[in-house]
Order: structure tokens, then C-alpha cells, then sequence
């Protein structure tokens, strides 16, 4: 086979486009454009669904460059065929404020499915998207009425197969029967660092059989047939995804750059870019594309009429099925059910009035006991730790597959059959993380994963993609201090919720009892915009009283004032606390109170929330001119920025002992916070408490927060 003339002009002219806009730009990457140009004439010439005027199509195929370096590959594509992306986006690629960033931005860019960029991601959301499509046509489509049937296609290269999470995301396609999932990899045996064959010596091939995979080629990536027709090949058989191994040569066309590194990461050079035209036949100006290639590549007419069709078959389903046509609209949109704020507000106060003591983990699963019966879009899942994060409940059965690629329906009590929606990730924290992105990119679920806090460290790179891309993704994660006990340091995360509180955009909420456990998933869920992180105890903690249910949602909420410790007085200083440490202020507070010493507590079970709250709301929570004091299980430095005066923490790794042993040890005793808060009283500027004298457990004073603890 050969490419035919219009063929060879539809890949040139993305070589052009790559190398003109790169060299505009000053900064780029040409080379991976040029050498995959054919792959994208024949998947997106002939075999790609999409609909140009409408790019969030419900039924499009997804396509995902999850080497997303290679940019401008699809922004010449989204060009070409007809997307909302003028020339002068083209022209001003990796400019402030253009619809053409470095890397592909969802939202950003009309037609861009992810945000592409740290490779391997891609991927993995490619993975997502294909679970989220066959879960949804197992669970919608009916007899004559296939309303969810499309298909997932990914290009990657070697840095994509080299990353970590690309075998974690394979093996779970191959075990999920994903058929429906197409890799194109473009294999041109060049990275950054020159020729890969040094360091990269898998063999492809067998990795994905190994898998589970359907492999198909080698084939050569430049001849648009061969590839076209190893898609309709790939597409043929619906039990296995299929990698398509396509030869290229990076930078095609560039007679000095082609199968060097140099190709891959900087323009070509205004004179190398003239020797490339002269050598593709390509006799136009820069960013000059004739009006024959752009009627070839034009799928306006082609996508509209694709949608067309499809709506027709929705309208048809919708007289035979209103019911299941209205929830499938409802949950394509991301729209909750109607009665979601009342759920909320109930299994709220019905935990309140229970006031049970169990860990917030077991909370949390209580409260999906209740939310994944009301909401089917909820797909739970573990990182291999099912029995610990408790992410299932009665009505998320395991999600299985049977030989054919089918979804296993389970009945559940009642009669009722529903596919599953707990997932077994195995032992993929960064993978799972990854996978849940395409999920909810994709669309129809909400989805979330358990692992414990301190894997939070695996998963994190995806945790942030999330949050780059305003998704609904939450995060569970167990295990959140020394509480946890035995396991020692490696299992004790310490930095682990300062740093997550870091990222722009995630909320992080660390619950002290049930309600507020309740409260942190409604929020979770209300969240269209943005990732969840969840941080829950794994031993119980008893249920704290409260003043006022409706404040916790607001990040931050007086728990208990010096009355209800007994004293007819105003405070004089103020105790912070979340998760555990409320109740570890609590106690305080008595002891204190004993002593005639008026505290308020604070539990702020949402630093993120919180610190959005109007002024005026902050002020009347945390009084200026009363001392603060901060107590948490984890390093200490983000909690000055309260005004704290002082600030029980641990700046330090955990040890190896039973909980109680380690709470002594390192001076979270009532104890120990109630002589801080008489320390800083009395206004002293050191605050040492029973246990640290051997600089293990920390209190911080004020301007004392540089000093360092070392472990003896």
C-alpha cells in the first residue's frame, strides 16, 4: 500500500503546521508532529467520530495524544478538520492566554479530551474513558437501542511506555477486556536523550500480549493505508484492546533533523525548515494551507451528520425508555439528583443524633451506604486495601468480567441486578489515580478510590492533573496519622495533608467524627469543579457535640465554647484542631476549664474551605486578639499562617509502637496541649511540654518554627 496524493498533502500540511508554529514560538516540538502525520491522516480521516461543531458530542470517540509534547499534532488536526481553532490560535502556539498551550489543555482548546503533558497519564485516562464506556452501554443500552457505542483511541510514544503507570494502566485494559480501547505507539525509537536502545529494551509486543492485549504490526507509521486498515482490523474484534506498533522516523520530511534527538525538543531552524519544504514538495508560506487539503481533511459535514444519526437513535430510545433516556442525560451532564441536598442534610443529622464512636474511615463508609444508594453514578474502588479504606458498601458489588468481555451483573437484596461498581485497582495508587481522571473526563460516573495517606505520595502527579483540570475525582485516603500505630514511619504519613493542602484547587478535608465525615463527601460530591481529598482516622474517635451542624460546611466552626465546659466567661484563647486532635483539644479545654482557663475549640476540618470564607465569617470563628493554638498530627508549618502562637505538631518521621504509646511519646496528650496553651498565657516564647524533651514530638512557638528537631 501507499498514500495516495491528497493523502501525502493531508500529513504534510501537519508538518507544516508543527514546524511553522514551533518556529514562531521559539520552543516547541516538532519532530513528534512530523513523524506520526500519517497515523493522524488515517485515524482521523477515516476512521475517527467526532463532530467538529459540537466537541462534547456525548457519542464521539474519544481520542487522547497522551504524548502530549506533541501538541501540535492535534491542534493541527483540531484546525484542519474544522474545530473552533483559527490559524491566528495556530500562529500564536504558546502564548499567554492562546487557545494553543505547550501541552493540550482540556477546556482550554475545543476538542481536547485531556490534559496531556506528564507522560504515561494519557494513557491511563484513555483506560478510564474505555471502563467508563462499557460500563455505561452495559448499564443503558437495550435491545436495538446501542446509545452508548464509541470507541477510545490514544497515540503514545516510548517516553509514555517507559513511565511507570503506562504498565500499571495496560495490565488492568487487558484485565478489563476493554475492546473497544485502540493504541497507536509510535515507535520511532528516539527520546530526549538520543536513541532509547541503551536503556529500553522491552519488547513491546510481548509486554501487551502478556497482557491481554490484541497486537497488531509492526506496520510502517508512514503508510496511511497500512494504518487505516490495521484500525479496521484493531476495530473488528471487540474482546481484547489492541496495540497498533507503528515504525516512524521523527521529524519526517527534515532531511538533517529526521531520526535525531534534536528533532524532538527545538525548532528546526529557519533554514532546515526551507530544505524540509523543498524535500516534501511543499511550495507554500508559513502557515499557508491550500484550500484542496483543507477540503480533504473538513469533517464539519461528516461529524454533523455522525450526531445527526445518533440523535435520532437517542430520540427513539427516549420514547421507548424515559426513564433510564432522563438519568442518562441527567448523569451525562454531571447534574445530581434532586433530592441530593436533602440526603445530605439527613444522614447528617441522623449521624448526629446516633453520635457513634467509630473511626472516620467507618464513617465514611457508613455515609456511602447511604450515597451509593441514592446515586448510581458513584464507582468505588481500592488500591488492593479494600478491607482498610472500606470504599465498599451493599450496593457497590465488585466490578468483574466474564470470558466473553461482559459485566458481570450481581443481584443484590431485593432482586435487583446491577453491573459492578467497586473496583479492585490491585496494588496501582498512581494508576488508579489516573484511570479515575478518564472516568470523570469521560463522563456518567463520579468516581473514587481508596489507598492510605501516605501512598497519597504514588498517586500525586495524577491527584494534581485533577485539579489542573477541574475534575470531580475524590480521593479516600486512610490511615492519616500515628494513630495508625504498629506500622511505623513508612506507613505514618507526617507532611502528607500539609502538602496535599498545597495543591491549587483540591480540597482536603481531615473529618474529626461522623457528621463531619458526612458533611466532607456532600461537599465532595457538590464539587463539579474540582477533586476531593478525603483524610480518615483508622482508630475511633469519639463523637464530638456540636453547637451548630450547618457551619462545617464551611471549612472551619466554633465545636465548643467555654460554657459548655463550664464556665460563664470569654475565651482566652483559641484551640485548632482536626480530624483525631478534636478530641485531643477537647480534653484540654476541660483541663484547662478546671483551672478557671476560658478556651474556645475550633475544628477545622477543611483548611482549603475555610480559607475561601469571607472575612467576617474567619473573624467570628477565630477572634482577633485571642491567642491561637494549633494542634495536629503532621509538620507544623502550614498552620501559621492562622496566627498561631504556638503549634503542637511533629516535624519529624513516626515510630514504630501501639497508638497509645506513640501519643505519649510525642506529647499529643491532653496534658502536654493544655501546659502549651498556659505557656502562651503567660507569654513566654518557649513551650515545652511533657515529651519533648527528647526533640521528638514538637510544640512550636511563635517565630520559633525554624528550629529543627533531629532523631536520636
Amino acid at each position: 500500500m501507499a498514500n495516495s496524493p491528497e493523502q501525502q498533502r493531508m500529513a504534510n500540511a501537519i508538518r507544516a503546521l508543527a514546524m511553522d508554529a514551533v518556529q514562531q514560538a521559539n520552543s516547541g516540538h516538532p519532530g513528534a508532529p512530523m513523524g506520526m502525520a500519517e497515523m493522524a491522516v488515517a485515524l482521523w480521516g477515516e476512521h475517527l467520530r467526532h463532530n467538529p461543531a459540537n466537541p462534547r458530542w456525548f457519542d464521539r470517540d474519544r481520542f487522547v495524544l497522551s504524548n502530549g509534547h506533541a501538541s501540535m499534532l492535534l491542534y493541527a488536526l483540531l484546525h484542519l478538520t474544522g474545530y473552533d481553532l483559527p490559524l491566528e490560535e495556530i500562529k500564536k502556539f504558546r502564548q499567554l492566554h492562546s487557545k494553543t498551550p505547550g501541552h493540550p489543555e482540556v477546556d482550554v482548546t475545543p476538542g481536547v479530551e485531556t490534559t496531556t503533558g506528564p507522560l504515561g497519564q494519557g494513557i491511563a485516562n484513555a483506560v478510564g474513558m474505555a471502563l467508563a464506556e462499557k460500563l455505561l452501554a452495559a448499564e443503558f443500552n437495550r435491545p436495538g437501542h446501542s446509545v452508548v457505542d464509541h470507541h477510545t483511541y490514544v497515540f503514545l510514544g516510548d517516553g509514555c511506555m517507559m513511565e511507570g503507570i503506562s504498565h500499571e494502566a495496560v495490565a488492568l485494559a487487558g484485565a478489563w477486556k476493554l475492546g473497544k480501547l485502540i493504541a497507536l505507539y509510535d515507535d520511532n525509537g528516539i527520546s530526549i536523550d538520543g536513541e532509547v536502545t541503551p536503556w529500553f529494551i522491552d519488547d513491546t509486543a510481548q509486554r501487551f500480549a502478556a497482557c491481554g492485549w490484541n497486537v497488531v504490526g509492526p506496520v510502517d507509521g508512514h503508510d496511511a493505508p497500512q494504518v487505516a486498515a490495521a484500525i479496521a482490523q484493531a476495530r473488528a474484534q471487540s474482546l481484547q484492546p489492541t496495540l497498533i506498533i507503528c515504525k516512524t522516523h521523527i521529524g519526517k520530511g527534515s532531511p538533517n533533523r529526521a531520526n535525531t534527538a534534536k528533532a524532538h525538543g527545538e525548532p528546526l531552524g529557519a533554514d532546515e525548515i526551507a530544505r524540509t519544504r523543498a524535500a516534501l514538495g511543499w511550495d507554500y508560506p508559513p502557515f499557508t494551507i491550500p484550500a484542496d487539503v483543507y477540503a480533504h481533511w473538513d469533517a464539519k459535514q461528516r461529524g454533523q451528520a455522525a450526531e445527526a444519526q445518533w440523535a435520532q437513535h437517542f430520540a427513539a430510545y427516549r420514547a421507548a425508555y424515559p426513564e433510564l433516556a432522563a438519568e442518562f442525560t441527567r448523569r451525562m451532564q454531571g447534574e445530581l439528583p434532586a433530592h441530593f441536598a436533602e440526603l445530605v442534610q439527613g444522614t447528617v443529622a441522623a449521624l448526629h443524633a446516633k453520635a457513634e464512636t467509630v473511626a472516620t474511615r467507618k464513617a465514611s463508609q457508613i455515609v456511602l451506604e447511604a450515597f451509593t444508594a441514592a446515586l448510581p453514578e458513584l464507582l468505588g474502588g481500592s488500591a488492593d486495601l479494600t478491607g482498610s479504606n472500606l470504599t465498599n458498601t451493599s450496593h457497590t458489588p465488585n466490578l468483574r468480567f466474564d470470558a466473553h468481555g461482559k459485566v458481570v451483573q450481581t443481584t443484590l437484596p431485593g432482586g435487583r441486578s446491577v453491573g459492578g461498581r467497586h473496583i479492585n485497582y490491585g496494588v496501582r495508587e498512581f494508576g488508579m489515580a489516573a484511570i479515575m481522571n478518564g472516568i470523570a473526563l469521560h463522563g456518567g460516573f463520579i468516581p473514587y478510590g481508596g489507598t492510605f495517606l501516605t501512598f497519597s505520595d504514588y498517586s500525586r502527579n495524577a491527584v494534581r492533573m485533577a485539579a489542573l483540570m477541574h475534575q470531580r475525582v475524590i480521593h479516600v485516603f486512610t490511615h492519616d496519622s500515628i494513630g495508625l500505630g504498629e506500622d511505623g514511619p513508612t506507613h505514618q504519613p507526617v507532611e502528607h495533608a500539609a502538602s496535599l493542602r498545597l495543591i491549587p484547587r483540591l480540597e482536603v478535608w481531615r473529618p474529626a467524627d461522623t457528621a463531619e465525615t458526612a458533611v466532607a463527601w456532600g461537599a465532595a460530591l457538590a464539587q463539579d469543579d474540582r477533586p476531593t481529598a478525603l483524610l480518615l482516622s483508622r482508630q475511633n474517635l469519639a463523637y464530638a457535640p456540636k453547637r451548630n451542624l450547618e457551619d462545617i460546611r464551611r471549612g472551619a466552626y466554633v465545636l465548643s465554647e467555654p460554657a459548655d465546659a463550664g464556665l460563664d466567661t470569654a475565651a482566652q484563647a483559641v484551640l485548632i484542631a482536626t480530624g483525631s486532635e478534636v478530641q485531643l483539644a477537647l480534653a484540654a479545654q476541660q483541663l484547662l476549664a478546671s483551672k478557671k482557663i476560658a478556651v474556645r475549640v475550633v475544628s477545622m476540618p477543611s483548611t482549603t474551605v475555610f480559607d475561601r470564607e469571607p472575612v467576617d465569617y474567619k473573624l467570628s470563628v477565630l477572634p482577633a486578639g485571642i491567642p491561637r493554638v494549633a494542634v495536629e498530627m503532621g509538620v507544623t508549618d502550614g498552620w501559621w499562617k492562622y496566627g498561631c502562637a504556638a503549634v503542637l505538631g511533629l516535624d519529624r518521621f513516626g515510630e514504630s509502637a501501639p497508638a497509645p504509646a506513640l501519643l505519649q511519646h510525642f506529647g499529643f496528650t491532653a496534658e502536654n496541649l493544655a501546659a502549651i496553651v498556659q505557656t502562651v498565657l503567660a507569654g513566654t516564647d518557649e513551650a515545652h511540654g511533657k515529651g519533648h524533651d527528647k526533640g521528638h514530638g514538637k510544640h512550636k512557638a511563635k517565630d520559633k518554627n525554624k528550629s529543627k528537631n533531629k532523631r536520636k
